[in-house]
């Protein structure tokens, strides 16, 4: 089982920056895909972006294409989520996810962290 702790929400105005952070431990980090989604109240909770193993990958959603960006490092078994230019539309408690198999479904990922809220204002 792996283990997620995600840290870096909070409020920011539009137009603005956050970085999302989230700690692993368990599994060796390098076998993890790992991926970010999102959940606003009254939604499902929707895929926002995920890494290969090796970072060789990205992949975005088309509504954060652009402005956000995933990263990994390996050495200090972190996973990252630049968040650029936020709209009051990206307002979701985000989720770190990981997994061993490939996909941007929740269902491809069996590991979740517990979410942090970010909260962006107009």
């Amino acid at each position: 089982q792996v283990q997620l702790v995600e840290s870096g929400g909070g409020l920011v105005q539009a137009g603005g920056s956050l970085r999302l952070s989230c700690a692993a431990s368990g599994r060796p980090f390098s076998t993890l895909r790992l991926g970010w989604f999102r959940q606003a109240p009254g939604n499902e909770r929707e895929f926002v972006a995920r890494i290969s193993r090796a970072a060789f990958m990205q992949y975005y959603a088309d509504s954060v294409k652009g402005r956000f960006t995933i990263s990994r490092d390996n050495a200090k078994n972190t996973v990252y989520l630049q968040m650029n230019n936020l709209k009051p539309e990206d307002t979701a408690i985000y989720y770190c996810a990981a997994g061993i198999e490939v996909g941007d479904t929740v269902s491809a990922f069996s590991s979740w962290g517990q979410g942090t809220q970010v909260t962006v204002s107009s």
